[in-house]
C-alpha cells in the first residue's frame, strides 16, 4: 500500500526533508567548528546570538504555529539559514563578524518557530504505539543532511589540509537551505492529515493570541516541565564541546568534513536502534523509559569518560601544523570513534527526550508548546555553553561541566519516567482550553 498524501507518514516523511535541508545543512556547519572558520570566535559568538534569540521563540513557537499553521511558519523559518550560512561568505571576504552574529540572531527566531513546527508533527501526528518508529524515520532523513553537509566540505577542501571552507561550500548550503524552505509548503493543513487507522491527527481546532498566551505560561508552573529543565538544558550544552573542542581544535579542515560524515551516520543509527525499544510491545510505557534512560546513562557516562581521556591526551587545541588527518591512522582512530560514539550518543539522548514529550499527550496544539518549551531552554543551555567557548573557559572545565549539568538532570528524568503511564489519549470534549482535558497518560504531579 503506497503512502497517502495526507497520511501522518508521508508529513512526518515531508518535514524530514525540510529538516534535511535546512538544519541538517546547519549542523554539518556547525560541526565543522567554528562554522567551519579557522579562527572560531566569529562562529561561537554567532551561536551564542543564535540559542539567544531561539531561548524566547523557541518558548513562543508552539504558539505561533497554532495561530499561523505548519506551512507558512516552515516556508519563512527555512530562508534564516540560508541568510545565516550565506554570511559566512561575507565573514571570508570582509573578516567583519558583525553580518555573521546578526544573522544568528534571525536564525534563532526561525529555528525557534520551525522547530517547533516540527515536533508537533513528529510526536502528535502517530499512533501512540508508532511514536518511536515516527521520531527514528524523522532523525535518518534530518541526519542525511548533516552526512550530505560533510561530504562537502570533505569534498570541496580535500586538497587544503587547513584553513577555513571555501565559498563554494557555504553558497552550496545556502542553495540547499533555499530548497528546503520551499519544501515547507508541500506540507498538508494538520486539519486534513489523517492516521492509518482513519483518526484526524487535530484534537483542538481553534485558538486564539489570549489562549496561547495564557497556556505558554502555565509551562513555567506545570512541574513535569520544571522537572524536565535540566535534561532540556543540557541537551544542547555538550553540542559546543563535541563540536569546538574535539572536531575543531584537534583536525584539519577537510578531516572535520570526514568526521561529520560518520558522527551524523551514526545518529541515524542511533536513532532507528532505540526505536524499537521506545515502541516495543513487550514492555509497559514506564519500564521502556526506564530501560532507554539507563541505555542514556551509560552511553553519555562513557563519552564523558573517554572524553577526559583524549582531554588528557590533548588538552588545548592543536597548533595549525599539527592538526590531526584521517590519514594518521595511530592519531586519528581513537579520536574519530569517539566523534563517532558522540553521534550515537546524541541521538539516543534527543530520541528518548522527544519520545519523553511525546507520552505527555496526543493534543497536537498542547504539544506544540511542550516542544516549544523544549526548544526554548534547551537553546538556553547552548547560548551559556557557545558563549564558554567564545570566552575561551579552558577545554578540561567545559568538559566538566558537561558531566556536571548531566549528572544533575539524571533525578528530574526518572521522576518524569516514572510519571509515564500506558495510555495518554484525551477524554472528553475537544475545547481549545487544554484545561478541559483529562489526560490519561500522565499521573497528577504533586
Amino acid at each position: 500500500m503506497g503512502l497517502r498524501y495526507y497520511s501522518a507518514m508521508t508529513q512526518v516523511i515531508i518535514v524530514g526533508f525540510v529538516c534535511f535541508l535546512c538544519p541538517g545543512m546547519f549542523n554539518a556547519l556547525n560541526g565543522t567548528g567554528g562554522g567551519g572558520q579557522l579562527d572560531t570566535t566569529a562562529g561561537n559568538n554567532a551561536n551564542t546570538a543564535l540559542y539567544s534569540t531561539f531561548v524566547v521563540f523557541g518558548i513562543l513557537g508552539g504558539a505561533i504555529v497554532n495561530l499561523c499553521g505548519v506551512r507558512w511558519t516552515i516556508f519563512v523559518s527555512g530562508f534564516t539559514y540560508a541568510l545565516y550560512s550565506g554570511s559566512y561568505i561575507y565573514l571570508n571576504h570582509t573578516g567583519n563578524s558583525a553580518f555573521t552574529i546578526a544573522a544568528g540572531a534571525i536564525l534563532g527566531i526561525g529555528a525557534g518557530i520551525l522547530w517547533a513546527a516540527q515536533g508537533m508533527i513528529m510526536v502528535s501526528y502517530p499512533r501512540e504505539e508508532e511514536k518511536g518508529k515516527y521520531i527514528a524515520i524523522f532523525w535518518v532523513i534530518f541526519n542525511l543532511g548533516g552526512m550530505l553537509g560533510g561530504i562537502l566540505p570533505f569534498a570541496i577542501n580535500y586538497k587544503k589540509d587547513n584553513g577555513s571552507l571555501a565559498n563554494g561550500v557555504y553558497i552550496a548550503f545556502v542553495v540547499l537551505e533555499c530548497l528546503g524552505a520551499f519544501l515547507g509548503l508541500a506540507l498538508a493543513p494538520p486539519s486534513k492529515v489523517t492516521r492509518d487507522d482513519g483518526s484526524s491527527v487535530v484534537l483542538v481546532k481553534y485558538t486564539n493570541l489570549g489562549t496561547e498566551t495564557v497556556e505558554i505560561l502555565k509551562l513555567f508552573i506545570n512541574p513535569l516541565m520544571l522537572a524536565l529543565l535540566p535534561m532540556c538544558f543540557n541537551s544542547n550544552f555538550f553540542y559546543t564541546y563535541q563540536f569546538d573542542n574535539i572536531n575543531g581544535a584537534l583536525f584539519n579542515v577537510r578531516t572535520r568534513g570526514f568526521n561529520n560524515i560518520f558522527y551524523w551516520g551514526a545518529q541515524m543509527v542511533g536513532s532507528y536502534a532505540i526505536s524499537f525499544l521506545l515502541d516495543s510491545p513487550k514492555f509497559t510505557r514506564k519500564v521502556r523509559g526506564y530501560i532507554a534512560f539507563g541505555i542514556v546513562f551509560i552511553v553519555f557516562n562513557a563519552i564523558w569518560g573517554g572524553s577526559l581521556g583524549l582531554n588528557i591526551k590533548y588538552p588545548e587545541p592543536l597548533a595549525l601544523e599539527n592538526r590531526i588527518d584521517f590519514k594518521d591512522a595511530s592519531r586519528a582512530g581513537g579520536a574519530i570513534t569517539l566523534y563517532v560514539f558522540c553521534g550515537i550518543g546524541d541521538a539516543l539522548y534527543q530520541s528518548f527526550a522527544y519520545w519523553i514529550i511525546g507520552a505527555l499527550s496526543n493534543d497536537n496544539q498542547l504539544l506544540a508548546r511542550y516542544i516549544g518549551f523544549y526548544k526554548g531552554m534547551q537553546s538556553f543551555g547552548g547560548a551559556i555553553a557557545w558563549q564558554l567557548a567564545a570566552k575561551k573557559v579552558s577545554h578540561r572545565n567545559q568538559l566538566i561541566a558537561n558531566w556536571v549539568l548531566f549528572a544533575i538532570s539524571i533525578p528530574s528524568m526518572l521522576y518524569v519516567v516514572w510519571n509515564i503511564k500506558d495510555h495518554s489519549e484525551p477524554i472528553g470534549p475537544k475545547d481549545t482550553n487544554s484545561e478541559q482535558y483529562e489526560e490519561k497518560g500522565i499521573e497528577q504531579a504533586a
